[in-house]
């Protein structure tokens, strides 16, 4: 289950006292810590506050404090019944609790998770991520507990009508699930066609990584790619598709160094590992020597990086 993504939505209303604002600075910057005393600080003097609720549920939510979170949210509920996205983020934890309970108890959260999905989804007509909540919950069900395929094609049917895009990728996750790969791959590929964004492109490169099809996958890599030369990252997953399945080893080798030429830490994935799927591709074209020197870069930098240690004892075997 993945609402827990979608559940932390910033807040945007700015208040002008001193404690709030550097609360919400802190929050925007990613220095979560110094945040939460400010804004607990904030709800003591004003309790009801809807905003400083919502940040303390979502940075709650982030961190996986799901009964911290669950309060925060049912105030908010509590305070505005008609604020579908705060049915939304309660039917979100919900779910995420649900994981962490016994089965027969997780039955009894998953009915109220049903419910405040479904309240947000009739508030709000045009709520993209409650209803790919839905899609997802619906098909994951067991039927005897409320999972129904029909439910989630109504989902997706209504994403659809919000935005196309967001439709065909709700089809092929539902295709997906039930092992039907070439309507999924179809409705992937309509997804792309009707608006190839990053995150568009990475469901459909997921599904290719999924169904072990590498090929595909690292084509529709160098497609978004051309499409998002800034997207540093790309060049990384080019790099560990042909580590992986042994392609294209010069095409693997090139976009490893452009990833390292350009790296800053904001591209998701650290230098080492780029050192590694480096040599992992030298160590499968046969080059022992460039891969261990590989390696070697990977270890200086994180010494006690455990997969290059492994990698390092399956190069010296050859």
């Amino acid at each position: 289950m993945k609402w827990f993504l979608y559940l932390l939505l910033s807040p945007i209303i700015v208040f002008s006292q001193t404690n709030f604002d550097l609360a919400a600075q802190y929050y925007k910057d990613g220095d979560i810590v110094k945040s939460i005393p400010l804004f607990e600080q904030y709800l003591k003097e004003y309790p009801t506050d809807a905003i400083t609720l919502e940040y303390l549920g979502d940075i709650a939510g982030n961190a996986k404090d799901w009964d911290a979170a669950l309060e925060y949210y049912e105030l908010l509920v509590a305070q505005d019944n008609t604020n579908a996205n705060y049915h939304f983020k309660y039917g979100g934890v919900l779910a995420m609790k649900a994981l962490t309970v016994n089965r027969i108890s997780a039955v009894f959260y998953i009915n109220d998770v049903k419910e405040y999905f479904d309240t947000a989804a009739r508030l709000d007509p045009r709520h993209i991520e409650v209803r790919k909540a839905m899609v997802e919950l619906y098909m994951q069900l067991p039927i005897i507990i409320g999972g129904s395929e029909a439910k989630s094609l109504f989902y997706a049917n209504e994403l659809a009508q919000i935005s196309p895009v967001e439709g065909f990728l709700a089809k092929g996750y539902i295709a997906g699930y039930n092992d039907k790969n070439i309507a999924a791959e179809n409705f992937y590929k309509q997804a792309v066609a009707q608006g190839g964004t990053l995150l568009v492109y990475d469901k459909l490169i997921t599904f290719y990584k999924n169904t072990n099809q590498p090929r595909k996958a690292l084509e529709a890599l160098k497609n978004n790619l051309a499409l998002h030369p800034y997207k540093n990252l790309l060049n990384y997953q080019i790099g560990a598709i042909v580590a992986g399945a042994n392609l294209e080893p010069q095409l693997g080798i090139d976009s490893l160094k452009k990833y390292l030429d350009q790296y800053s830490v904001e591209d998701g994935m650290s230098k080492q590992w780029a050192y590694l799927r480096l040599a992992q591709i030298h160590k499968n074209k046969g080059n022992k020597s460039m891969a261990l020197s590989c390696i070697e870069e990977a270890l200086i930098i994180a010494p006690v990086f455990k997969e290059a240690r492994k990698e390092k004892r399956i190069i010296q075997a050859l």
